[in-house]
């Protein structure tokens, strides 16, 4: 029996997001698997979380036990979900696949059933101080072969979804924060999309991001007002917190709709998916608790004729997006990988990272996850505890909101 001789966790910034990678080291000499952990907002809290509690839990216990593991490191704590408990479980979970799938000279698209197709469809991000400044980053990269790209507009310069800005000053006195006026964010979206799709044609699939920023009206309203430009899918109309309206948007619009990137909870996609109020299902599967639960939740999933497009950004680390990868290549009921292109720094510091051709993601002939993991160089790169700002979100009135 081969078990679980120690767990580290390192935390890398080589670029603005935060890395959290775990490596699960066996009794077997040379034997480890790495996995994502990355809660970019909150790293050293899931650090914490897997060297003080987890690490303590999992010392000893058989490393083929997947499930169980699994299983049992989610409820040891009694009190379960959330983002934390979650990424942390995810490093553990995917780690152990990992170490699978070199055990068994596989790649882990094989022990989860063998591919389905050959590569992912990929979308890319392209966003701009402007519409025409938006189409010609699409343009650069439909010249590279992509063929999907989701299209946002900035807010001079600033990580703000809403773009635009306010069009009338806050109240004297407002606190500070990252000001956006959900009115404004509409009109200019519409002349964005407007505009894209005249200057792009019809050959090129539009993607959106509304980041949960609107009310629950606004968001129906601005659904069936996107129709006409016929997007591949609309991502994160409503937050979490307003899912009850999903239903109703979803009889109201032709538009696909994507949701998940912040559900940690199983209610949350248990329901979307069981009431068909969702297209695309797009949880970050680190912030779900790992492969474990997506591969159940693909499953699940596919009964309801609903396609998967895993939440993909940058703070999903390279062996996040192998994982992703993987399952997506065994799941029937696929539908297009989020790709964020990573820096050459990123990928010095792991090797193996997946490959993007002609707006598709290739895996490599790699046992496992086929993803290394430079501990020297990432040590190079510590994180910097700097403050979000995008997330302190406000509307023009200085309320705080969602971001």
């Amino acid at each position: 029996m081969i078990t679980i001789q120690d767990v580290r966790t390192w935390i890398t910034q080589p670029e603005r997001e935060r890395l959290v990678v775990v490596k699960v080291i066996t009794s077997e000499p040379g034997l480890f698997g790495l996995g994502c952990a990355t809660f970019t907002q909150r790293a050293h809290a899931v650090q914490a979380m897997l060297e003080r509690h987890l690490k303590p839990l999992l010392i000893g216990r058989d490393v083929s036990r997947i499930e169980d593991i699994w299983q049992t490191a989610r409820v040891n704590g009694y009190w379960r979900n959330g983002p934390v408990i979650n990424n942390a479980l995810s490093g553990i979970d995917q780690a152990l696949w990992d170490i699978l799938g070199k055990r068994a000279g596989l790649p882990v698209h094989d022990l989860l059933g063998g591919k389905c197709r050959e590569a992912a469809l990929v979308y890319r991000h392209a966003d701009g101080q402007s519409p025409s400044e938006v189409v010609e980053n699409v343009e650069a990269l439909r010249a590279q072969g992509y063929r999907h790209v989701r299209v946002q507009l900035r807010q001079g310069g600033g990580f703000v979804y809403g773009g635009g800005g306010v069009a009338q000053p806050p109240p004297a006195g407002a606190l500070p924060g990252a000001y956006y006026d959900p009115r404004q964010y509409l009109r200019e979206t519409l002349r964005l999309l407007e505009f894209a799709r005249s200057r792009l044609g019809d050959d090129l699939e539009l993607l959106h991001d509304v980041h949960e920023r609107l009310s629950p009206p606004e968001a129906v309203q601005f659904a069936k007002d996107v129709e006409q430009f016929r997007l591949f899918f609309l991502e994160d109309p409503l937050p979490p917190e307003h899912l009850a309206w999903l239903p109703r948007l979803r009889e109201q619009t032709s538009t696909p709709i994507a949701m998940g990137e912040l559900f940690n909870h199983p209610l949350e996609w248990q329901e979307v998916i069981h009431s068909r109020s969702v297209d695309y299902i797009r949880m970050h599967v680190s912030q779900m608790g790992g492969l474990t639960p997506a591969r159940h939740v693909a499953a699940f999933a596919a009964m309801h004729g609903i396609r998967t497009a895993w939440h993909g950004p940058a703070d999903t680390s390279p062996v996040g997006h192998a994982a992703n990868l993987h399952l997506e290549l065994a799941s029937p009921n696929f539908g297009i990988h989020e790709w964020c292109e990573f820096s050459e720094r990123v990928r010095a510091i792991f090797p193996g990272t997946p490959e993007a051709k002609e707006g598709y993601l290739y895996p490599n002939a790699k046992p496992g996850l086929g993803i290394d993991f430079d501990e020297q160089l990432a040590q190079d790169f510590p994180p910097r505890d700097d403050v979000e700002q995008w997330t302190q979100a406000r509307l023009p009135d200085g309320t705080a909101a969602f971001p």
